[in-house]
């Protein structure tokens, strides 16, 4: 006869349930990605600073590198 299947809506919704449960856990991982690359971001501008403040690099190659940070 008619079956649904596991990714259906049988087995009283637990298809459902499944395809739920998948969407948050992207949704999650999504936005903890978020965070990170912002986190990372101010660390490579914390590093490109230190590197202006000791004299690493000139004016002119902080301003070049700051801006494809950015």
């Amino acid at each position: 006869m008619y079956q649904r299947g596991f990714f259906g809506v049988g087995f009283y919704g637990f298809g459902l349930l499944f395809w739920v449960l998948v969407a948050f856990f992207v949704v999650l991982v999504w936005l903890g990605s978020r965070g990170k690359d912002r986190e990372n971001e101010e660390e490579h501008l914390n590093i490109l600073k230190r590197r202006y403040a000791r004299g690493e690099i000139t004016r002119e190659e902080y301003n070049r590198m700051r801006e494809e940070l950015e």
